[in-house]
């Protein structure tokens, strides 16, 4: 759908309402008020959420890498608040997407797979923004609202394919490619910078920002599909970085890793590849990442020339992170719960709040939809779990005992959230979950500000100490060194599911048997003067 940029096509109605009081994080403590007051119908900022696919927290510049080369993304950061530790709710697209924007565990609605997605029922965030008086929209790869959600939730949409492609296909080749040796998601370069879905999301999100039409604030959902497998980004990002100057990555072979580990590389033949592959493939995804940097800068440069920087928020996440050769494996995996797949960046900036804060305290993926509905004065459309990030972005100190929850994984008993067969590149990895389930079953993770603790009821469990051992390369579970605070960390997640799993929908019934009353039959003569005409 393509609707112009007019009022006369925006839909939905005007109304202010006060951020509902659901505030409570992912224990169940309750959150802190906020300390600053609710902004005023008028004052409301614009929102804008940049949303690169599979971006890794330490693949930039701001969040210590030593190579990579992110200028606008180290820019907002020092203009704004980065957010150190940040995880996201589920290591793939849609379940991850889902739960941002319902505040809501996987546990809690069952979002788990690919296609079981957002439904007109269920409160969402967009929804709840243009009740309240916003234009919402969502130009890029969808992955979290059902068809029928859409118009519900949305002013406008788009998905603009790249020049010469298939609507839908943003990785041309991807999904018709053969797979002749080791599955690297290794593809050559693309054209030109200009000539991808990606500039086009930012296209339309530039006539957005440039519009003059000013009674009603906008949000802009941008999720773009850098830098997402295949690895290959257009031509003059593809040669940025050099295999030869990486860092080495985190080695295959690891003791008291899950299966999926050696089951994946076997499967795609990975398990013939040398390290020099592996460092290829990173230097590739590190141009990818590159360019999702730049294309953050054709945005906030649009920003800046507008003037709309000084009424616009825009923060910057992602739906979860990519191994990219860490291990020996690419891309992620529906039972994956590494920190390279949980880690992401976040990073918020609010007009008229002053930058450069860096809050190291743990955070979660869904506390952008409590935040935003707190910058909107926008009601809740229910019971969610994120915490606002206001008050960190203020300058205040967050929570130092708050702990990230991760849910991973799907089970034979829910083949609805099984993804369907496909072609091309990823055409191994829906026929491996398929054939051996135990590799994606359920499982769930907790992470403090030192240690993360996996729980796998199918699998191999794991304990790391990510302060002697960032790269989680030592799996701990079970032994003395740990026992204590694998026990404290199980109690935690334990109570964690008691507290967040199965939130009800506000759909109350009556008790009684409803009256029968049987339908009143026409008598058949009518039916017949019906028939006659």
């Amino acid at each position: 759908m393509n609707l112009p940029l007019t009022r006369r096509n925006i839909m939905g109605g005007i109304g202010a309402g006060m951020l509902s009081g659901v505030l409570s994080h992912a224990d169940l403590a309750q959150a802190a008020p906020l300390a600053m007051p609710i902004p005023s119908a008028g004052s409301r900022p614009n929102l804008i959420l940049f949303f690169p696919d599979e971006l890794r927290a330490d693949a930039l510049g701001c969040y210590g890498n030593p190579v990579t080369r992110t200028p606008n993304f180290d820019r907002l950061a020092k203009s704004g608040t980065m957010f150190r530790n940040a995880h996201v709710q589920y290591p793939v697209c849609a379940a991850s997407r889902c739960s941002m924007l319902t505040g809501l565990p996987t546990s809690a609605t069952g979002h788990r797979g690919f296609s079981y997605l957002i439904q007109p029922n269920e409160p969402n965030l967009f929804a709840m923004l243009r009740q309240s008086g916003y234009d919402t929209f969502f130009f890029g790869k969808n992955d979290v609202l059902a068809p029928e959600t859409f118009a519900t939730s949305l002013t406008a949409w788009a998905d603009p394919p790249a020049p010469g492609a298939a609507s839908g296909d943003h990785a041309p080749g991807a999904r018709a490619g053969v797979n002749n040796g080791p599955v690297t998601m290794l593809l050559p370069p693309m054209g030109d910078r200009r000539e991808t879905s990606d500039y086009g999301i930012i296209q339309r999100a530039i006539q957005v920002i440039e519009r003059k039409e000013s009674d009603r604030p906008f949000c802009l959902f941008l999720p773009i599909f850098q830098p997402h497998p295949p690895y290959r980004a257009p031509a003059d990002f593809a040669g940025m970085y050099k295999a030869d100057d990486l860092p080495a990555l985190i080695p295959p072979g690891l003791s008291g890793k899950p299966a999926y580990h050696e089951a994946i590389r076997r499967a795609y033949g990975l398990d013939k590849a040398g390290p020099e592959v592996f460092a290829r493939v990173r230097a590739a995804y590190y141009g990818q990442v590159s360019y999702a940097d730049w294309l953050l800068g054709e945005l906030l440069d649009a920003l800046d020339r507008t003037g709309r920087d000084k009424d616009t928020a825009v923060f910057v996440g992602s739906d979860h992170g990519d191994y990219a050769g860490d291990y020996g494996l690419v891309e992620k995996w529906h039972g994956g719960l590494e920190s390279c797949l949980t880690h992401v960046p976040l990073i918020g900036r609010v007009p008229g709040v002053a930058g450069g804060h860096v809050a190291q305290d743990m955070v979660e993926l869904y506390d952008i939809m409590p935040s935003f509905l707190s910058l909107a004065g926008a009601r809740s459309g229910g019971t969610q779990f994120g915490r606002s990030l206001l008050p960190q972005i203020h300058g205040q100190a967050g929570d130092p005992n708050r702990a990230a929850f991760t849910e991973a994984g799907i089970n034979t008993y829910e083949p609805q959230a099984f993804d369907t067969p496909s072609g091309g590149l990823y055409k191994m990895k829906s026929q491996l979950a398929a054939q051996e389930p135990v590799l994606v079953s359920r499982a769930a993770s907790v992470r403090t500000q030192r240690h993360t603790y996996i729980h796998r009821p199918q699998g191999q469990s794991e304990m790391y100490d990510r302060i002697a051992d960032p790269g989680e390369t030592r799996n701990l579970i079970g032994t003395k060194a740990v026992a204590r605070d694998q026990a404290a960390l199980q109690q935690r997640l334990l109570n964690w599911y008691i507290n967040t799993s199965g939130v009800p929908q506000d759909t109350r019934n009556s008790r009684d048997v409803p009256n029968f009353i049987p339908p009143q039959a026409p008598k058949p003569e009518a039916a017949d003067r019906i028939l006659d005409l």
